[in-house]
């Protein structure tokens, strides 16, 4: 998921990050039957509750508040010998977020509690593939608030993580896989002809800033600007993800001007449907800019080039990144593990590479 953060510039010798605040959230997760016949029976209700001294206005996006969207708002676990994660196949968002609305956000006032109910989850992970049996639901825990102590509306978001704890369903019959549903019959295309042109020249581009990073690790891996976003990882790994962007090939994907999921809606700029790998653009995306910009015109913490959000995308599809959290300053700060993981990692870095050697 990608974040437009319009005022958090950042250079080289200069790489801050926000603070993770304690946390004030404890998330509770109960079954409505914890015995199902089928996928379709899983319900999941979540309870979130505000436990700190302050008001906590939280990002929606690929979290547990997240229920009217196909976003990973749970790690599935298939539980018995070598405890086998469930692939998720939902959405993988890109947000620009100086364009979201109020529905982005969710306020909880300090001592109070809001649920959330999950129903669509049959739709969004493969049980087919780990067949039936007792699984494991865990809330996603990380979250980002704004910080009400910043002064600029578009930089004041931190991290936070709240402690949580899991439920377990046992699911004995129909684990058949579904589809995530599609709210349109038309055939997915683009035949506008300026939208296609904005969607070939991202992808080139996407493509060429893979390259340029996967060239400047092999001879910079330790370098200040790889440890800020991706610490002590391999550099052989994250430069092999890199090169697998600039290498993509796909006779399959397709890269899409249609919303057939509904999902262009507060600020989205563009989403991966995962059991495709298929990636649709939204209406704020045509309003990216090519990658040169970066020299005059726009900021790496801006996230507004065209080419950074297929970048994104295709490190969904081809190197099986997650959403963690969102904006340059806040991927800096995510653990090791996850600075791996989050993709949104891959794109501010391969930003920073560019001006720092293009411009």
């Amino acid at each position: 998921m990608l974040f437009s953060l319009a005022t958090l510039a950042l250079v080289a010798g200069a790489l801050a990050t926000p603070v993770k605040r304690a946390s004030g959230l404890v998330v509770s997760v109960t079954a409505s039957n914890v015995n199902v016949a089928s996928i379709a029976d899983v319900a999941i209700t979540a309870k979130i509750e505000n436990t700190g001294a302050e008001d906590l206005r939280i990002l929606n996006f690929a979290t547990i508040f997240d229920a009217q969207r196909p976003t990973r708002s749970f790690t599935v676990i298939k539980e018995g010998e070598g405890e086998e994660h469930v692939k998720f196949i939902g959405v993988s968002l890109n947000v620009d977020l100086t364009q979201v609305d109020e529905s982005a956000f969710t306020v909880i006032p300090a001592g109070e509690s809001i649920t959330v109910e999950h129903t669509n989850l049959a739709d969004l992970y493969d049980f087919e593939a780990a067949g039936t049996g007792a699984y494991t639901f865990e809330p996603v825990t990380i979250f980002q608030i704004e910080d009400g102590n910043s002064l600029a509306p578009v930089d004041n978001l931190v991290t936070l993580e709240s402690t949580s704890n899991t439920v377990t369903i046992d699911i004995t019959s129909d684990v058949k896989r579904r589809e995530v549903a599609n709210e349109k019959r038309a055939t997915i295309s683009c035949t506008n002809t300026s939208q296609r042109a904005q969607i070939q020249s991202s992808y080139t581009e996407a493509k060429s800033l893979a390259t340029i990073s996967a060239n400047w690790i092999s001879s910079n891996s330790g370098n200040a600007l790889y440890s800020a976003y991706f610490g002590t990882n391999s550099a052989t790994t994250v430069r092999s993800r890199f090169t697998a962007i600039a290498n993509e090939n796909s006779s399959t994907r397709t890269l899409n001007c249609s919303d057939p999921y509904g999902v262009c809606t507060g600020g989205v700029i563009a989403y991966m449907l995962i059991a495709t790998t298929n990636i649709y653009f939204c209406s704020i995306f045509y309003n990216h800019l090519p990658h040169p910009r970066l020299c005059s015109g726009t900021t790496v913490a801006q996230r507004n080039l065209r080419g950074g959000t297929t970048l994104h995308e295709l490190s969904h599809a081809v190197a099986s990144t997650t959403d963690v959290t969102y904006g340059c300053a806040a991927n800096q700060a995510l653990s090791v593990a996850n600075k791996l993981r989050n993709a949104d990692n891959y794109n501010c870095f391969a930003a920073q590479v560019y001006q720092n050697t293009q411009c």
